[in-house]
């Protein structure tokens, strides 16, 4: 059996974060190979109509998809699986429709809310003149993940600052808005497929260690990719918590759970979570196929149940309905 493990086609410009999905199809196609499947890693571009010659001429009979984006942009990943349902290829993780409603930040939100699940508020210039809730606010990109577009200046503190600072990152990142910064805690939660409901993997949270006053304590885009930051260096993750911790721990499994019915996933995601000051729970993403390279927080999750890369991405190919019968 042929599995496509498809991922963004680069070149020289790619950014760093696009970079990083080399490791993942790496590490995706030596386990497809330990299950007993061929792999072959096929790049993919905003060239659709190549695609789909692609495709037909290759014909895998699945794919395992790792397009977070095409053509550097984030707001495209929802081609991907359409293609793919029109086809009628097999293919993991989330659908075009889940991927697509995820992938909007501000639809994600809506419809958090919707389904009264807690989400910081938020505004963009589409709205009202400004925005109506105080400061801190957080202004994101809204199509991109991989905290593209978020540093230390995306953390608002005054309003008169706003505008001029909301339209610099317009210009670079296209479509924003402006969130209610939460300060607190930051956790994650990720789920894997399993027979039923999905399985909760321990819960991580994000430590900012020796962080001067006034620094914002989130996880940017150098917390994640610039190696040799003070962001990265002191951007901690830990799978450690007191046992005062465990009703919210329950609470964050809880809502996660619900992210998960809610948005009809399958495969593997990670809900992002802050926690205020008094230990209220508001999500701020649900990332359906989040990054799966062997250093990724994902797969940090993983390794703490006690789980092989290989058993992840055999749970990953039975819940999209292929039969895997290990040799």
């Amino acid at each position: 059996m042929k599995i496509a493990v498809l991922f963004t086609e680069l070149d020289d410009h790619s950014s760093v974060d696009d970079q990083d999905v080399l490791a993942q199809v790496e590490a995706v196609s030596q386990s497809i190979r330990e299950l007993g499947f061929l792999p072959e890693a096929t790049p993919i571009s905003l060239d659709l109509k190549s695609a789909f010659a692609r495709f037909k001429e290759f014909r895998p009979d699945f794919v395992f998809n790792l397009v977070e984006s095409l053509g550097g942009v984030g707001r495209f990943p929802h081609f991907v699986p359409t293609i793919l349902d029109f086809l009628n290829i097999p293919y993991s993780g989330g659908s075009s429709f889940c991927i697509y409603q995820t992938t909007d930040k501000v639809l994600t939100k809506k419809l958090l809310l919707q389904a009264g699940i807690k989400t910081p508020g938020w505004w963009s210039p589409k709205m009202s003149a400004g925005p109506p809730f105080p400061p801190p606010y957080i202004i994101k990109p809204a199509w991109e993940d991989a905290s593209v577009g978020i540093d230390a200046g995306s953390v608002i503190n005054e309003a008169g600052l706003l505008q001029e600072s909301l339209q610099r990152r317009m210009n670079r990142y296209g479509e924003c808005f402006v969130e209610a910064f939460i300060p607190g805690r930051e956790f994650n939660i990720s789920m894997l497929a399993s027979a039923e409901e999905p399985e909760v993997l321990p819960p991580a949270e994000m430590l900012f260690i020796n962080f001067p006053q006034g620094k914002p304590e989130i996880v940017d885009y150098a917390a994640k990719w610039d190696e040799s930051s003070f962001e990265f260096v002191n951007t901690v993750r830990t799978f450690k918590f007191s046992e005062r911790d465990a009703p919210l721990l329950a609470q964050l499994e809880e809502i996660s759970r619900r992210c998960w019915h809610l948005f009809e996933c399958r495969g593997y995601v990670r809900v992002d979570f802050r926690v205020d000051r008094v230990g209220q729970p508001w999500v701020l993403e649900v990332n359906v196929n989040p990054c799966i390279s062997p250093d990724s927080g994902f797969v940090a999750a993983l390794n703490s149940a006690g789980y092989s890369y290989t058993q992840m991405v055999e749970r990953i190919l039975r819940a999209s309905g292929l039969n895997v019968n290990k040799q």
